[in-house]
């Protein structure tokens, strides 16, 4: 029986079917309207770094054709054979998009889907409608990534931009074909003008007709065949996936001699090899001073006139090139990191709601509802006795939340079952299907006995805090940690104090306090999370 999906939802394929041979299939109409349907091959960094990994209907497999593009089928709108055990190490991810092709809107798509057929039989399905979208012109149905294994997500992320946009959140770029110009015209020589053609000779035949081809006879009483109509092209120019870094042309060789190269220049001292050594200034003016810092002293730099922002890029000046680099970053997952201290959370992808700390929201879009999550009167007691106490918020609805806290550097983990030990001061925000609890972590050598943590298990995220680049390390029986430095360790760990206790004040609620050296012990795969700083 075929699992249903909802936007947001992911799975192993493991656990979907034992099969990597699979079928793809995407169903996708609207009244008046044209599709094209693609998958686009990823790298690690998602990105389109090799363009033969591009399938759509002008290149329809991939070198070693782990990827096919078959054509519509059994009901879809176009299908897809995906072997992933044939799919090369270089490729992490496979998004399966569809564009239109001409004027319109995906909020005027029917129902369609997007599905996984294994074997002739169907094993998941994530099923969409015109609803979920605006103004969109593009969308990504449903992705196949690697992580650890391969997985499947629906995604349903749209773009205004169409396929274009889809290319350059991609890293590819869209070439314009340009026309070819017209061969000049040789201007006419000298000629006389053309002899009137003279009168047949008297009495000569005239010249015999030049003989015409047999027309084939027609077929019993089938009807002429309509002449074709010209096809129209679906893209006035041919889609290009290529890097954006343009190539230099080869050095000419001297003297018109074939193959002799001159050798490269030497490198100046503190001058990146490959790199063009900087202009000479003229006689009497500074030097400028290197790139990314200040100009000596009283001297004004000498690019531009005054009033003109520097560092402008070098596609252009202005508002909008200068904003180009902080722009929103979508993915098409719930959870993105716009930069390393600010979250955003899809709520429109996934259902469940999300849980953050109150006050951390410094933007959102679309309509987001905000409520106070009470944790009762037992967990407010049990919060306050043992310092694992969370002032929370519930935020629901269809929007992008934006999530921050005083610079702190934020990292998302995403749980898959398992479980993670983390201090409540280190939790930003997670989906509130995680359960969550306060866990005591025994020590005989402590005053009061315990000391306190909170474990969260499930599905979903829980997005953590850090004081800085955090380091994590795999558990032995060697690793000590400072429990103040410490951000979240694998709950299968063992947690032990060490035989070596410094007070401190403040290490732990309702005593005089200290920092504890803890011990960590576990088997392999289990893991701490140290930040270089002590809370």
């Amino acid at each position: 029986m075929a699992r249903e999906f909802q936007r947001g939802h992911k799975a192993k394929i493991s656990d979907l079917t034992p099969g990597t041979d699979l079928y793809v299939g995407v169903q996708i109409a609207a009244p008046g309207l044209t599709f094209d349907i693609s998958c686009f091959g990823l790298d690690a960094d998602e990105q389109l770094s090799d363009d033969r990994y591009f399938i759509f209907f002008n290149q329809p497999k991939s070198p070693e054709e782990s990827i096919q593009l078959l054509g519509p089928q059994s009901g879809d709108t176009e299908s897809f054979r995906v072997t992933l055990d044939r799919i090369p190490a270089t490729i992490h991810r496979l998004s399966f998009t569809a564009t239109l092709d001409g004027a319109g809107q995906m909020s005027q798509v029917g129902p369609g889907y997007i599905r996984i057929v294994a074997g002739g039989e169907e094993v998941v399905r994530y099923a969409f409608t015109g609803s979920e979208f605006t103004t969109e012109r593009a969308v990504m149905l449903g992705d196949f990534y690697l992580k650890d294994v391969w997985r499947f997500a629906a995604v349903g992320q749209g773009f205004d931009g169409g396929l274009d946009a889809l290319l350059r959140n991609f890293g590819g770029e869209v070439a314009e074909e340009e026309e070819a110009p017209a061969a000049p015209q040789a201007p006419p020589g000298f000629a006389p003008p053309a002899q009137a053609t003279a009168p047949p000779a008297f009495g000569a035949p005239p010249a015999p007709a030049a003989p015409q081809a047999p027309q084939p006879a027609p077929s019993f009483g089938a009807p002429p065949a309509p002449a074709p109509a010209p096809q129209q092209p679906m893209h006035a120019a041919p889609t290009i996936a290529a890097p954006l870094t343009p190539q230099a042309p080869p050095a000419p060789s001297p003297y018109g001699q074939p193959g002799h190269q001159p050798p490269p220049p030497q490198p100046q001292f503190g001058q990146v090899p490959g790199q063009s050594a900087p202009p000479t200034p003229p006689y009497g003016q500074p030097a400028p001073a290197p790139y990314g810092q200040p100009a000596p002293f009283g001297q004004q730099p000498a690019s531009g006139p005054q009033g003109v922002p520097q560092g402008a890029p070098a596609a252009g000046a202005g508002l909008h090139a200068a904003l180009q680099l902080y722009k929103e970053t979508p993915t098409g997952q719930r959870w993105t990191p716009q930069n390393k201290q600010l979250m955003r959370v899809d709520l429109t992808m996934g259902g469940a709601g999300v849980l953050a700390r109150q006050g951390s929201m410094v933007m959102y879009q679309g309509k987001v509802d905000f409520g106070y999550k009470s944790a009762g009167f037992v967990g407010r007691a049990v919060g306050n006795a043992t310092g694992q106490e969370m002032q929370l918020m519930r935020c629901t609805g269809r929007g992008q939340v934006f999530l921050a806290e005083e610079g702190s550097y934020l990292h998302p983990i995403e749980l898959q079952g398992d479980a993670i030990c983390v201090s409540a001061e280190s939790v930003l925000a997670f989906d509130e299907s995680l359960q969550y609890e306060v866990r005591r972590v025994e020590g005989h050598g402590i005053p009061g006995g315990a000391l306190f943590t909170m474990q969260f298990q499930g599905t979903g995220t829980v997005i953590i805090k850090t004081h800085g680049t955090p380091v994590v390390l795999p558990v032995t029986p060697t690793t000590f940690a400072d429990c103040n430095a410490v951000v979240a360790w694998s709950a299968a760990s063992q947690v032990i104090v060490s035989s070596q206790v410094r007070l401190r004040r403040n290490a732990y609620p309702g005593h005089s306090g200290e920092t504890v050296n803890l011990q960590f012990r576990g088997a392999p795969g289990n893991f701490i999370v140290v930040q270089p700083y002590e809370v």
